[in-house]
């Protein structure tokens, strides 16, 4: 593979580039169009209410904008290394504001459902589990530096071990996903009761799992990719980017669209009018038969209390 270069030099067969082919630039403009529709979307979603906290989503869409373009310029340009750092670090970067919109959404039911349901906080999920994401990125990001300074050196050093923490990086994000999974699974299991009443936060739920679900994917697929090495099979099939890490990045971003947190809970940032929480309001409806069918408007409702941040 040809190292990184500075300008603009057009693409050649026998020089092959250090994505290990030529980035395909029909799929870069389809999926800068494809991220730019549930980027705009969720603009719109979230002002109605003030729901802010989804904006995240609207960063993380930016970030595969900005990724995905650099894709595109990778096109003309196949072995300019600034095209392949921003594609790199954007593309690697956005999808933790998905896994953080997913931490804050539970945290969100908890609040919805009743804090009983959690052995803990909703606070503390956005705390804990966003702080693993950033301990993630930051050993990704010293692993990649140390794996591009060996490339670019001359003559080429030896890219393993910066390639094994990058590995070490996003294994320990799949291992901080897999626990918050567990803490997801606690959550509804506890609340089943109340969630068959509840048909607004079930679809939140389901938001969730999907997303978080498409996220994981993405982690394996990219764990497996950098364990066969910057030569490897995977990384230099660009068929499987496509799939597994655009793909899996536009339904975990797309699904909160479709079942929108702002529009189903309403989560607006106003003051709470009562002392009943959702979850004493849903037993109640629940115990008046001729209601029941009507509990999900009612919970929905219900003033929230503080927003978590």
């Amino acid at each position: 593979m040809a190292n990184p270069l500075k300008g603009c030099v057009t693409y050649t067969p026998d020089n092959v580039p250090i994505y290990g082919y030529r980035p395909s630039l029909p799929a870069a403009i389809v999926f800068c169009i494809v991220f730019t529709i549930p980027t705009v979307l969720h603009v719109f979603q979230l002002y109605p209410k003030r729901t802010w906290w989804l904006s995240i989503f609207v960063i993380g869409g930016v970030g595969e904008i900005m990724g995905w373009a650099s894709r595109g310029w990778a096109y003309g340009c196949p072995y300019n290394a600034t095209a392949f750092m921003m594609q790199l670090a954007c593309l690697v970067l956005a999808p933790n504001f998905f896994t953080a919109g997913c931490y804050i959404a539970l945290g969100r039911m908890i609040t919805t459902l009743g804090r009983q349901y959690s052995p803990i906080s909703p606070r503390l999920y956005l705390y804990i589990f966003c702080g693993c994401d950033i301990v993630s990125l930051v050993v990704q990001a010293v692993g990649g530096s140390s794996a591009a300074a060996a490339f670019n050196a001359v003559p080429p050093g030896n890219t393993k071990p910066g390639t094994n923490i990058m590995v070490g990086g996003i294994i320990f994000q799949l291992v901080s996903i897999t626990v918050f999974l567990v803490f997801f699974c606690l959550v509804i299991f506890r609340a089943w009761g109340e969630l068959k009443h509840a048909r607004a936060v079930n679809l939140v739920a389901l938001a969730t799992v999907v997303s978080i679900m498409a996220i994981y994917v993405r982690c394996v697929y990219r764990t497996i990719e950098l364990l066969q090495g910057w030569s490897g099979y995977l990384i230099t099939t660009e068929r499987y980017f496509i799939a597994l890490d655009g793909a899996m990045m536009v339904i975990a971003m797309v699904v909160f669209n479709i079942w929108n947190p702002s529009t189903l809970l309403g989560l607006a940032p106003v003051k709470q009018s009562g002392n009943s929480s959702r979850g004493e309001l849903a037993e109640k409806v629940q115990g008046e038969p001729d209601r029941a069918e009507d509990s999900d408007q009612v919970i929905e409702h219900v003033v929230m209390p503080k927003q978590v941040a």
